[in-house]
């Protein structure tokens, strides 16, 4: 009885060492997925024309000022400290960029936000997304964001093409998209840009 217990114990140390093994390779997996495609220097290469002038500035938001962007999106408030970058060519505004970063599912995801001079949106790029690749829609998908202004319109269930096995990607872009504009509405309307 005393070897069968023994074989029992030893037995089922090995059948937790093989389980916390297999754990903590599919934990560290999942991290295999975070994906890189633009730094923020880039990013703005391709946001501004060669030549353009572009001033990072700093915006401070008290929490009245976050309850009033997140009441105007509908959702959730940006941060208190907001980096942008504008840019300018021979006196003419080029618009503004924004660097969204948000969860999509359970992990994030960084996206550029470009607003032009009227206040719509000029381009979207991704920077980074840790979610696996299938939730990511296609790149062309991000260019029907460009013209889109904060309206009804701006929505996944309405003016906003949806992507099957994408849906939260598309909720947290759109949700991006809304909170930028609404952010960028204020910082003008409160001269803070």
């Amino acid at each position: 009885m005393n070897s069968r217990k023994r074989r029992f114990r030893i037995s089922l140390f090995l059948f937790i060492e093989i389980f916390v093994f297999l754990f903590l390779l599919l934990c560290s997996s999942s991290r295999s997925f975070a994906k890189s495609f633009l730094t923020h220097e880039e990013a703005l290469h391709l946001a501004f024309p060669e030549g353009a002038v572009v001033t990072r500035k700093t915006g401070f938001l008290s929490e009245a000022d976050r309850t009033e962007v997140a009441r105007r999106t509908g959702g959730a408030p940006p941060p208190g400290l907001v980096v942008f970058y504008t840019g300018t060519a021979s006196g003419d505004d080029l618009g503004t960029v924004y660097f969204d970063t948000h969860i999509v599912r359970t992990e994030p995801e960084t996206l550029l936000v470009l607003v032009d001079g009227k206040g719509a949106i000029a381009r979207i790029e991704i920077l980074s997304f840790s979610e696996p690749e299938e939730y990511l829609p296609r790149a062309n998908w991000y260019a029907q964001f460009s013209g889109k202004t904060l309206t009804d319109e701006l929505s996944e269930k309405r003016g906003v093409r949806p992507v099957t096995g994408a849906t939260l990607t598309v909720r947290a872009t759109v949700e991006a998209a809304r909170r930028v504009l609404a952010l960028d509405a204020f910082l003008r309307e409160t001269k803070r840009r």
